[in-house]
């Protein structure tokens, strides 16, 4: 039969006949194994319920939300020179992070993000762009402020909260730009308090909040937060040989910040308080082996003029040491750095009692504090 299909005065036909056949086989075996292609083992599984997020969760989440559209991304932009067609260009130095101050489009971060820049712009959580300009700053703290020309409806202030309550162990939130990547929040708890930081120019930051927040390179000057997504610091700074979070992350305290911004935004720089006197330097307090900080000069008209505040007399044969600054307000005084730091937490027309060593004997002076130039 099969050498009779395959002849050769009907070959063709019979050929698609056999193929049809072969054809007609395999739909029969394919649809006697489709029904195990259809079992339940085969099918998508259903999503397991997995109820309600835990309460922290929601928690971040909400801090998160509220906190975003307040944070900023800054980029500073320095000016160079071609070196073989003198042309100008620009290329960006720098990235950071910022927060919104008020609604009048004042922006607050770290000193040391803006200081080099010819050019800073700001970019908000809108991804929208504006240029920005320098207020005033305070590099001692490392704290700028700069002013963009957004409209109202594009500002969200930040809500600021206190740093002179924190404890140890609260839960704390950071967000800002680390390595360029916008809008990035990372965790973690105030793991220490009191702290003390070098500033750019040198001067110690005191009461620095640490945190194990992951802190990177582009997280300066954004917020630290608290779990109501209050303000409670400047993240500043990292401790960390290789440049990346190691855990130890450190923030200027709010109460600082509220201090200092209001000032740069008046003023353009901190006005300190001052005594209204010329004092030694470290070297001849250190050589002459005194047990506090020198009056060299007393400056006529001022404060510790009128309080009887005697300053370092040349007279024949040598010189008649001045007034020796021991405390303030009975804290002590180490030397000149100490004595400025403790005035400075106080406001210019406040009055501190200054314990000096006069004639041999401590002496008690009131004095009122005067704005320094």
């Amino acid at each position: 039969m099969f050498r009779s299909l395959f002849r050769p005065q009907g070959g063709r036909t019979n050929a698609l006949i056999l193929l049809a056949l072969l054809a007609l086989v395999a739909w029969l075996a394919f649809q006697s194994f489709q029904p195990s292609l259809l079992q339940p083992d085969a099918r998508p599984r259903p999503v397991t319920a997995r109820g309600d997020l835990a309460a922290d969760e929601k928690n971040t989440i909400e801090v998160f939300r509220s906190a975003a559209p307040s944070v900023v991304f800054i980029t500073s932009i320095a000016v160079r020179r071609n070196m073989f067609s003198l042309n100008i260009y620009e290329i960006p130095k720098g990235t950071g992070s910022g927060f919104i101050w008020d609604s009048d489009g004042r922006i607050v971060t770290n000193y040391h993000v803006i200081s080099d820049a010819n050019r800073i712009e700001v970019t908000l959580a809108d991804h929208t762009t504006w240029k920005g300009v320098l207020v005033g700053a305070a590099p001692d703290r490392d704290l700028a402020v700069l002013q963009i020309s957004a409209p109202r409806d594009k500002l969200r202030p930040i809500m600021i909260g206190r740093s002179a309550d924190l404890l140890v162990g609260q839960k704390v939130f950071a967000i800002g730009n680390p390595f360029g990547l916008d809008q990035t929040l990372t965790t973690g708890v105030v793991s220490a308090l009191g702290r003390e930081i070098t500033s750019v120019t040198g001067r110690t930051i005191h009461d620095v909040i640490q945190t194990d927040a992951a802190i990177n390179p582009g997280n300066s000057g954004g917020p630290l937060l608290d779990s109501a997504g209050r303000l409670i610091g400047v993240n500043t700074a990292i401790y960390s040989p290789s440049g990346a979070s190691s855990g130890i992350g450190f923030a200027v305290p709010v109460d600082e910040v509220n201090r200092v911004v209001p000032q740069v935004i008046r003023h353009g720089k901190v006005i300190r308080p001052g005594l209204g006197v010329v004092l030694a330097n470290r070297k001849l307090v250190r050589d002459l082996d005194l047990p506090g900080v020198l009056v060299l000069k007393v400056r006529p008209g001022s404060t510790a003029a009128r309080a009887g505040i005697r300053g370092t007399r040349q007279v024949p044969g040598g010189l008649v040491l001045g007034d020796i600054i021991l405390a303030v307000n009975g804290e002590a005084v180490r030397d000149y750095n100490s004595l400025r730091d403790q005035i400075e937490r106080y406001k210019v027309g406040d009055t501190v009692i200054l314990t000096i060593l006069r004639d041999g004997e401590q002496v008690k002076v009131p004095l009122t504090l005067e704005a320094m130039e």
